[in-house]
């Protein structure tokens, strides 16, 4: 398991969230100041320094659960608000989309070209804001200062550990389907044509060389393909060409998405409740969360401007019904983490809080088992 793979999933999961709330915000016809303050904000607290800081910090994966709860926290960062059928619905786009391209990218390394494809177009989607757009610069930087000099076999393990983490998500997505690219069973159709990776030959022959390092003989063969040499490498420059499309804004032509739970996911649902529902208790999986989290700055609505909620499904009726039929072992209700034992995490807890602006002097005198995470709502 790579300790680098944190901050990919991350910012490429969280570029795709904004992607959908996007074409959702434009689809439900928001009010154009309304879209544009919800895009900025939560834009502003995914890419906030001291946020990114503990991000980039060398650490184990999350568990789906836990990382789904970073996820809660920023989608409701500004005035919208999802209920738990569209929050769950939101996620399995996310996880999906960038499994997709984790799965299609040619070399391990394209992993940092898909990140920076949405680094790109994240930019597109902040307005009139340049201290935002700093923000993410920024982290552009971080991200090529980190992983631009990283060896060939050290992309290799954070591919493994991105295809580790997304190993039982087969869920069907309507765009993919209908682009062929997916199957009716939630699993990925891999393609046998288009450029093979930079570096590399198209296959077809076979060359080999005597104890001398002579090349004696070519041999050709069928490889069943369609594929053409790579033209130029993916730059890492800010304002580079990426070359790799993986990773941009399937969303931008505005197209209906359904997703649908595959049987094999209901199948594996028990089998895998265990790694996806983990030990709220656990001391790593709590300091991990704890850190995070306590990084990243809720600002409370300022002034009278009223919230709105946001359906990523077509109509209420359909939201409802989604909510129903969902697995319980594959709904990502909020982790309840309580510090009862160990008295390190407790401190950990107890200056994450106290950092946290709580007008309630009740909720200061809490026992520490109270429910934390539950504050930052109150924020």
């Amino acid at each position: 398991m790579s300790m680098r793979t944190l901050p990919l999933l991350f910012l490429n999961l969280g570029g795709e969230m904004l992607y959908i709330l996007d074409q959702r915000l434009r689809a439900q016809n928001i009010p154009g100041d309304k879209a544009r303050k919800v895009m900025n904000d939560i834009i502003s607290t995914m890419f906030n320094q001291k946020f990114m800081e503990e991000l980039f910090k060398p650490q184990e994966l999350y568990s789906k659960k836990a990382l789904r709860t970073v996820y809660d926290r920023l989608a409701h960062a500004s005035i919208m608000r999802l209920n738990q059928a569209s929050m769950d619905k939101l996620y399995d786009l996310m996880t999906m989309a960038f499994k997709y391209q984790v799965l299609l990218c040619p070399r391990p390394k394209d992993v940092l070209l898909v990140t920076l494809n949405h680094l790109d177009a994240i930019k597109g989607l902040i307005q009139d804001s340049p201290t935002i757009l700093h923000q993410v610069d920024e982290t552009f930087r971080q991200l090529t200062d980190i992983y631009g000099d990283l060896s060939a076999g050290e992309f290799q393990l954070i591919r493994q550990t991105l295809l580790i983490f997304f190993q039982d998500l087969h869920i069907r997505v309507s765009i993919f389907l209908k682009d062929k690219v997916q199957n009716s069973n939630g699993r990925f159709v891999l393609p046998v044509s288009g450029p093979v990776p930079w570096g590399t030959e198209v296959p077809g022959l076979i060359r080999t060389f005597n104890n001398k390092g002579k090349e004696v003989k070519k041999t050709e063969f069928k490889h069943g393909g369609s594929y053409v040499a790579a033209l130029k490498a993916g730059s890492l420059e800010l304002y580079g060409d990426r070359v790799l499309k993986l990773g941009t804004n399937m969303y931008s032509v505005n197209r209906p998405v359904e997703t649908h739970m595959s049987a094999a996911s209901k199948n594996l649902a028990s089998r895998t409740q265990e790694s996806i529902v983990p030990n709220p208790l656990a001391k790593e999986e709590l300091n991990l969360l704890a850190r995070l989290i306590g990084g990243m700055e809720i600002q409370k609505p300022s002034g009278p401007e009223p919230g709105f909620r946001l359906n990523l499904f077509t109509t209420d009726e359909e939201e409802e019904q989604a909510a129903l039929t969902r697995p319980e072992e594959l709904s990502y209700e909020v982790i309840n983490i309580q510090a009862t034992q160990d008295q390190q995490t407790n401190q950990e807890l107890e200056r994450i809080m106290g950092e946290f602006e709580i007008t309630d002097q009740s909720r200061r005198s809490a026992s520490k088992g109270d429910d934390w995470l539950a504050m930052m709502d109150e924020l």
